[in-house]
């Protein structure tokens, strides 16, 4: 503060009482200031550096009508006191010369800290997303976000939006174990949230198994998403052995009876309609899924899933608004 209470009398170089102090400006500043003679003319300070922020917020006041002003009042006076106090005391130009120019670049409203990832703001809407092949990091995954809603509100519903190739590639290859499948299933089932599952893309094998696990009556599929059942496949063997590759066999054989009871349960259909259709790959476009009862609703443009669209009468009904039948007319009565 004192150096700047010096640089200020320097500014006012035809008052008498300031020439000490412009001797002590000249020498402290003289290898860090550019002295400028040709700009006092013009009503500037003679004292500026453009790599000082302060200064040069300091030249830019001192220039405008009500700093040159002052400055004409601090010399009629020369009562001893410092001019442009009240720009010391500015809270900008007391601001460090990092934050002014902070205060002026692009990068302002930039934050601090980086944004959270995508499936954390999705968590935020109650939307888990299953957009990958069920492999272990997708379970973990899917299983945390659902005991995570809830225990942060179990009355309310998740949305479970589901573009998965189970536990295969589209190409065919098994890259996860069919227990990665019921165990999304069995954390489905165990919540107490209202599930809500919606198809986008493709929901092929266990990920149609999910789709048809959601709450009866609000399970959705876009209109060109698709859905496939399909019998589980036996991972690569390898070089086992002969009585290894029958214990696998018969845990898949286990595994896809499993699956068939389970959307035999959800779609309606019986066990044995479910295992013949099965037998080979079974697609299905929207409609299909409808009938067959993998799902229950097509969701256009201009619909959510969110929202329940209810009918005329029900909404009235909850309003409390009761509809009266007119009486009828007079003259039709005489007719």
């Amino acid at each position: 503060m004192a150096e700047c209470c010096s640089l200020l009398g320097g500014l006012v170089g035809s008052s008498p009482s300031f020439s000490s102090r412009k001797q002590i400006v000249r020498t402290r500043f003289s290898k860090n200031v550019r002295l400028a003679p040709a700009r006092v003319s013009m009503g500037l300070p003679p004292l500026s550096s453009p790599n000082d922020p302060f200064l040069h917020h300091l030249a830019a006041a001192a220039s405008s009508p009500l700093g040159r002003e002052q400055l004409a009042d601090a010399r009629k006076k020369d009562d001893g006191t410092l001019p442009l106090l009240d720009i010391i005391s500015d809270s900008i130009m007391m601001a460090a010369p990092a934050q002014v120019e902070r205060s002026t670049s692009y990068n302002e409203h930039r934050p601090r800290r980086p944004p959270p990832d995508l499936p954390s703001l999705l968590l935020n809407s109650r939307i888990v997303y299953i957009g990958m092949p069920l492999v272990p990091a997708v379970t973990e995954l899917v299983i945390a976000e659902l005991l995570y809603l809830q225990w942060l509100d179990p009355r309310q519903p998740s949305y479970v939006y589901i573009n998965s190739t189970g536990t295969s590639r589209a190409d065919g290859e098994t890259v996860g174990m069919e227990t990665e499948g019921f165990a999304i299933y069995d954390t489905l089932m165990q919540v107490r949230n209202e599930i809500q599952t919606v198809g986008v893309g493709a929901a092929i094998g266990q990920a149609c198994l999910l789709l048809a696990a959601g709450e009866k009556g609000r399970r959705y599929m876009l209109p060109h998403a698709t859905a496939m059942i399909q019998q589980p496949r036996l991972p690569s063997t390898g070089q086992m052995s002969a009585i290894d590759v029958h214990i696998r066999a018969k845990e898949v054989i286990n595994n896809r009876d499993m699956l068939v009871k389970l959307l035999a349960k959800h779609t309606g259909n019986s066990f044995e309609k479910v295992a013949k259709v099965m037998e080979r790959p079974f697609y299905m476009n929207p409609t299909k899924a409808v009938e067959f009862g993998v799902a229950d609703k097509i969701l256009w443009r201009g619909q959510e899933a969110m929202a329940e669209t209810l009918k005329t009468e029900e909404w009235d009904k909850r309003a409390g608004i009761r509809v009266v039948q007119r009486p009828a007319v007079e003259g039709n009565q005489m007719g």
